[in-house]
């Protein structure tokens, strides 16, 4: 008689996943980010709409080869501003504060990218001719500008666009983010989760404490230092100052960060109380890398507000929203802020938080600053 079958192995149950377990659409940001930063591609959709993008400045040849390969020639994807300072003038004449998308030579070697996307290496001149694409919605290659610049990385990408019925190879694992959700995130006012806070006495005034705030996404800290004991029913003596390495750490003398941050400090400790806004935006937002990229344009000629625009930037990244929290946080609706930047008082009163006085901060002028700082007035509209 034949052997009596035995009965198939049981595959285990497998439950779902906990949507608490998923990551939400902050922490996908996130990775990205950091994907993007080590030369890795991600996964960009809008409904069926797909695209691989990879950052040009952390893009290596054999991924570039590599990627080619698997999804065909990419596009070129840059801002508007680097877009107008990388063409000739005849081409760049029409382009407007939108993605630019070029369509690269069919073997296009890294350096033919990396001379369009990074302004320290056109030193020839403009490239031409150069073949613009114009033929469908770009709205996943600005959503690839906005994360590549959110990685403080130079705003260029390339993009290559999927196919509807185009696989991705098995084992190539890569972030998505979709674009609704994503500029829902945006959009929406930065939330901030306080972390830990202690006394901290420093020479402006021996009674301090120092507050840590935490994005969502676990990526960056801000913080707020209490100078004395400010009264939250008062209007507040505030500074909102954005991190400067080179001038609050290293006593630069071509900007005024350093003298207004420590002016700003020694007002609150003669006044016995104040609140400082430390947020951890470098260079106007765009990191410190880029903020040495400005420094060398400018040594070429360009001015603070040129300089950024040559790369790509605008002229300011900053998203002051943040200080509005933290302000809120610590139970403070109100404040006399100590600032020149029209800018900071816009923004605060835009998120409800009442600016009863505007106090400039007119400190820090010397002879290798003082070409930024008439910049700053004539351009950014500082008190200065």
């Amino acid at each position: 008689m034949p052997d009596t079958p035995t009965d198939s192995p049981k595959v285990p149950h497998m439950s779902p996943v906990p949507q608490s377990l998923l990551p939400s659409v902050a922490e996908r940001l996130s990775r990205v980010q950091s994907d993007l930063r080590l030369g890795l591609p991600c996964l960009l959709t809008d409904g069926p709409v797909r695209a691989v993008a990879v950052a040009a400045e952390t893009l290596t040849q054999a991924r570039l080869d590599a990627l080619r390969d698997l999804f065909g020639v990419p596009e070129l994807v840059l801002t508007g501003n680097r877009a107008r300072a990388a063409m000739a003038p005849v081409q760049s004449a029409d382009i407007w504060d939108l993605p630019v998308r070029i369509r690269p030579p069919e073997q296009a070697d890294l350096a033919w990218f990396m001379r369009l996307a990074d302004a320290g290496q056109d030193t020839a001149g403009p490239v031409a001719p150069l073949h613009r694409v114009r033929d469908r919605e770009a709205r996943l290659h600005g959503l690839a500008l906005s994360v590549v610049k959110s990685s403080e990385l130079l705003p260029a990408a390339l993009i290559f666009a999927l196919a509807d019925d185009r696989a991705i190879p098995e084992g190539l694992s890569m972030t998505a983010v979709d674009l609704a959700e994503a500029l829902s995130h945006f959009a929406q006012t930065p939330a901030l989760s306080p972390v830990a806070a202690a006394g901290l006495p420093v020479e402006a005034h021996d009674s301090g404490k120092l507050h840590v705030f935490r994005d969502p996404d676990g990526r960056t800290e801000h913080y707020a230092f209490e100078i004395g004991t400010p009264d939250p029913a008062r209007p507040v003596l505030a500074r909102l100052h954005s991190a400067c390495f080179t001038g609050d750490v290293l006593g630069s003398l071509k900007c005024d960060c350093g003298p207004q941050l420590r002016a700003a400090m020694l007002r609150m400790g003669e006044e016995g109380a104040g609140l400082l806004l430390y947020l951890n935006q470098e260079g106007r937002g765009i990191g410190l890398a880029n903020k040495m990229r400005v420094y060398d344009l400018q040594s070429r000629g360009l001015d603070t507000v040129d300089a950024n625009h040559a790369l790509g930037f605008e002229d300011d990244e900053r998203d002051f929203r943040v200080a509005a929290v933290m302000l809120r946080n610590l139970g403070f609706g109100a404040v006399r802020l100590l600032t020149n930047n029209p800018a900071k008082v816009h923004t605060f009163r835009a998120q409800g938080i009442e600016v009863v006085e505007q106090l400039p901060l007119r400190v820090g002028k010397n002879i290798h600053n003082s070409g930024y700082l008439a910049v700053k007035a004539l351009k950014s509209g500082h008190a200065l």
